[in-house]
């Protein structure tokens, strides 16, 4: 059997199909079965639009039932070449995903005499490339292709046309990736995807932390936003483990890009182990907690709602020293606040129990020095990406309280600059869009608490407020179904569970027929991309975090830099110094 796989010749013919549930195609005789994969990419030339597909499944058929019945002995090639192509065939199912229509129909008319800008030379499928003036329109697909239309293989020249390139001046693209049998490059619009909350979706052990990290790589790089980074287990900000055997670690972003990202820690022993450089101590005071930051813990800390409801009369009574308060007071004087304010003892006593929990905590105070939230919000403001690592500090209690009380106060600042904004019009108060980065982001986003936390708000306002989140996690079915509608764009690695797959396609149409292409990815360096940022549903092998990605995208590092820029980076530090 010759194998025409990229040769520019025809793979099959559309035999029937729909709009909804796709197309069938039958592979031509001398076209192998078993070069078709699920996720591939593949055209259909119709009479008027070139339509790009994405392969979702792969089946054999038999012209008779009694060659089913009756196969021929696996030693008689002869009758198995002779029933090849005709007895016995190959079927594809394809999901139209867009279509190529020419902008004037009048040039492209198959009677005015004009040269079909999408028929392949006799070079092959590759120079698929207009031949006359007619200007290609990529569009939804709102129809299909008839009968016998012809299935090709998606040559480079199609692939640019759908993902553009990474150095289109027009538009911040950034390569995430491969298609799994081409070697060209998948771009993600990053203008569009950090205008939506967005999500990194697998299992344990699939690379989320590596496909987070090299998103942020790609904002930071192309300034499409500033970062927020909730780095609960150290992945982010400094050198982190890596999974590969042939490199021990991976460059943090503060390594590739040391001029535009801070590390800020709750443990700076943990930190200074880990030979972190320049990383910002930390610290919360009790007086910073609300009522609401506790509610967010409430199921680490074992509180009931009781509990709750007399935390709001302590806040009611003592304001912004409630925490203090509490911690302080004897059993008699709880009872006697318990007569004046009509409280529950056993209650607040079994609340005061559950929040000594918190003195055990390395980063926490009674009061701070400095307002350490102020100091990020700077940060953020002055264009730099913070990244806050955790160290030993990462138990969910802590991962929760912190990213809660930080992000809601960083939200209501950002809210009162974008009211200022769109009050004033004037571009120079536009705040910079800001991305959230939080993990086990079903715990923050749990039907049950949703609607009352500020991750719930952020995910439903989507851009309002120019802040985002982008949400890692491996649980997505834990997650409430309108927070999942909301996020634009989703990343997924490998899945097994069906209620993970099931949530991943909220809110998409045409999900069905993607859930194959899920299930049959690798469990490694995979990844099925979709939503606000790319035109269309695509899988890509993931762009390696390697040491020629580090060259490609990262800064050069100060001991590789020109004597004449640092001198000069010097000069500018000493003179914001005062000196």
């Amino acid at each position: 059997m010759t194998n025409k796989m990229n040769s520019g010749q025809p793979l099959g013919s559309v035999i029937q199909g729909s709009l909804t549930e796709g197309l069938e195609v039958r592979l031509h005789p001398d076209i192998s079965v078993e070069d078709m994969r699920v996720g591939k990419f593949l055209v259909v030339q119709g009479m008027r639009s070139r339509f790009f597909c994405m392969l979702t499944d792969v089946a054999l058929g038999a012209a008779n039932a009694r060659i089913i019945a009756n196969p021929p002995n696996w030693e008689d090639t002869f009758l198995r070449d002779v029933l090849a192509g005709s007895g016995t065939y190959g079927t594809i199912n394809l999901a139209p995903m867009l279509m190529f229509t020419p902008e004037s129909e009048e040039s492209f008319s198959p009677t005015n005499g004009t040269t079909n800008p999408f028929l392949p030379s006799v070079t092959g499928l590759a120079s698929f490339v207009p031949q006359t003036s007619t200007t290609m329109e990529l569009l939804p697909v709102k129809t299909i292709p008839s009968h016998f239309s012809q299935v090709y293989e998606a040559s480079v020249d199609d692939f640019r046309r759908v993902f553009g390139w990474e150095d289109d001046p027009q538009r911040r693209n950034f390569s995430i990736g491969k298609p799994l049998d081409m070697d060209v490059p998948v771009c993600i619009d990053l203008n569009r995807f950090v205008e939506r909350s967005n999500g990194v979706f697998g299992k344990s052990g699939t690379g989320k932390s590596f496909l987070t990290r090299l998103l942020l790589a790609g904002v930071i790089r192309k300034n499409a936003a500033v970062n927020l980074i909730f780095d609960m287990h150290s992945e982010y900000g400094w050198e982190a483990v890596a999974e590969g055997k042939n490199v021990n670690t991976v460059k943090g972003l503060k390594q590739l890009f040391p001029s535009k990202v801070e590390v800020y820690t709750l443990d700076p022993e943990s930190t200074k182990r880990r030979g972190v450089r320049d990383a910002q101590e930390l610290y919360l005071s009790y007086e910073q907690i609300e009522v609401e930051d506790i509610k967010l813990c409430s199921r680490d800390l074992g509180l009931s709602d009781a509990a709750l409801d007399n935390a709001n009369i302590l806040y009611s009574e003592f304001g912004k020293s409630w925490i203090v308060q509490l911690l302080n007071m004897t059993n008699e004087e709880i009872e006697m606040f318990c007569d004046e304010k009509r409280g529950h003892k056993g209650s607040i006593m079994a609340l005061q129990r559950k929040l000594l929990r918190m003195d055990s905590l390395k980063y926490m105070r009674a009061v701070c020095p400095q307002n350490y939230i102020s100091k990020i919000v700077q940060c953020l403001e002055s264009g730099k990406n913070v990244v806050i690592e955790f160290g030993s500090q990462s138990n969910m209690l802590s991962y929760m309280l912190v990213t809660n009380m930080i992000t809601r106060r960083i939200h209501e600042h950002y809210v009162k600059k974008a009211d200022k904004f769109l009050q004033s019009k004037n571009p120079s108060d536009r705040p910079t869009p800001l991305m959230i980065t939080i993990e086990e982001a079903h715990r923050f986003l749990d039907p049950a608490i949703v609607q009352s936390t500020i991750f719930g708000t952020i995910a439903r306002e989507l851009r309002k407020y120019f802040v985002t989140l982008l949400v890692v996690d491996q649980r997505p079915s834990g997650i409430d179904n309108e927070v999942m509608s909301q996020i634009g764009t989703r990343i997924t690695a490998l899945l097994n569970d069906e209620k993970d797959i099931d949530a991943i396609f909220t809110g998409v149409s045409g999900g069905s027929g993607l859930r194959s292409v899920l299930a049959k990815l690798d469990s490694k360096q995979q990844a099925l991309i979709l939503g606000h940022a790319v035109p269309m549903p695509v899988v890509v092998r993931t762009r390696p975090y390697d040491a020629t990605f580090y060259e490609q995208i990262g800064e050069p590092a100060w001991e590789e830099k020109p004597d004449a820029e640092v001198f000069a980076a010097a000069e500018l530090a000493k003179a914001d110094l005062g000196f």
